[in-house]
């Protein structure tokens, strides 16, 4: 009886952990068969994004370190989303008025939903880590991954050495987490793949409710490319990165506080 207990308490924190990106799927659900006669559907998307957020942390289910974090990585995407665009990667055909260079600025949200969904989990299944590499080596490896994502149009994609390298720089580092009194522990890197392939299933949802579309899609949805798996996988390990250094740095701010 007492493993079943623990797991509706783990997936209680873990739905708990997935208002954000839950809102954000549920919008674009609505808005696929919704239509507002007065209103572009990216232009409502971005204000019913808007008032989630801003419900959150009125509720309290959101912090204000939380919020910080989210805009960050709202930014951090919607960079992305702005060459991936221009680049021709995918592509935003309906009509809106909160458009950038072709790019809606809700699209920052979908990035921003997976540190929410980060910081959420870290907080309440009051999570550590262990054989942390230190910022160096992980903010460099962050940064390199991050910029591969813009450079592998014109020069050849290291994405599978970064994954290498991700597995060498991590290999000592595991997740300390906590279900009621028990602790749980889980090697870093098991952990980017499995939310790695989570988002990507979310991504063919988003994608068939017509979030955006890859140049194959526009005439029929298909099943996205599996090797997206791998793009994920990078993207998730820059947003531990982010948390983990933000949380570190809040660790160390409240202890010398308190001295």
């Amino acid at each position: 009886m007492k493993p079943i207990i623990q797991l509706l308490h783990f997936g209680y924190h873990q739905a708990m952990s997935c208002i954000f990106p839950v809102a954000i799927f549920g919008t674009l659900a609505l808005s696929s068969v919704i239509e507002v006669p007065w209103i572009h559907r990216y232009d409502a998307i971005l204000l019913v994004l808007l008032g989630v957020q801003y419900l959150m942390y009125r509720s309290g289910l959101e912090t204000r370190d939380e919020i910080k974090v989210i805009c960050v990585f709202h930014f951090i995407g919607l960079v992305l989303e702005l060459y991936k665009v221009w680049m021709g990667s995918w592509a935003y055909p309906e009509p809106g008025y909160t458009k950038l260079l072709g790019v809606p600025l809700y699209s920052g949200f979908m990035y921003a939903s997976v540190a929410s969904f980060m910081c959420q989990v870290w907080r309440r299944l009051r999570m550590d880590m262990t054989g942390w590499p230190g910022i160096a080596s992980s903010m460099l490896l962050g940064g390199a991954i991050y910029l591969n994502f813009f450079t592998h149009h014109f020069i050849p994609d290291f994405r599978w050495w970064l994954m290498a390298l991700v597995c060498i720089v991590f290999w000592k580092t595991w997740i300390i987490y906590r279900v009621r009194s028990i602790t749980y522990r889980m090697p870093l890197t098991l952990a980017f793949i499995i939310v790695g392939v989570f988002i990507w299933l979310a991504e063919n949802i988003a994608t068939l409710l017509g979030a955006w579309k890859y140049p194959d899609q526009h005439e029929s949805w298909k099943l996205v490319s599996f090797s997206k798996i791998s793009s994920w996988f990078l993207l998730v390990i820059i947003s531990v990165i982010i948390v983990a250094q933000l949380k570190h740095v809040k660790a160390s701010r409240t202890t010398n506080d308190s001295h």
